[in-house]
């Protein structure tokens, strides 16, 4: 959340700075659990942190290529693949793309918030909604396994300018 309450994707703030702690948060994450933080793996979360948008594998695979990292879908694949499974990237069914995760100091449910007219995307943790779908759950005998929430709307910015 930053500083004027907005959600971090949907808030002015220091991107670089944003950028810099959340790759150094990876590192020392992948380092404490003994995880091999591989370069195109590195790079792909360096793709996902340069905005706050969702971006599908091909794009990845675009930038990825551009970057000297080759062109076959099975390396961003792989590299997504690990960033998810180690709560380091989310990703936004709705939109069949990735994001990183802006909180990765603990496992968490989150909630995503998607802006329609500009893709940008805010991360926000969902545990009240999260709390309720667990507790029809478990009066329905059901067991949760994985849950994704995600909103389509109009973020602060877009309605700013609609309103202009």
């Amino acid at each position: 959340m930053s500083a004027e309450g907005h959600p971090l994707g949907f808030a002015q703030h220091d991107h670089s700075t944003c950028m810099n702690d959340a790759l150094a948060a990876a590192d020392a994450r992948c380092e404490e659990d003994g995880l091999r933080f591989t370069p195109v793996r590195r790079k792909v979360l360096e793709i996902l942190l340069q905005d706050h948008r969702a971006l599908g594998a091909y794009a990845i695979l675009d930038k990825l290529r551009e970057d000297g990292f080759g062109s076959q879908p099975p390396i961003a694949y792989r590299a997504l693949d690990f960033l998810v499974a180690n709560g380091l990237a989310h990703k936004i069914e709705r939109l069949n793309a990735f994001i990183a995760c802006a909180d990765t100091n603990h496992a968490h449910t989150p909630a995503f918030m998607i802006c329609r007219l500009c893709n940008a995307v805010a991360e926000e943790l969902s545990s009240s909604a999260r709390n309720a779908l667990h507790e029809v759950a478990r009066a329905t005998g059901f067991k949760i396994e994985r849950t994704i929430i995600e909103a389509e709307g109009i973020c602060p910015s877009c309605i700013n300018k609609t309103e202009s």
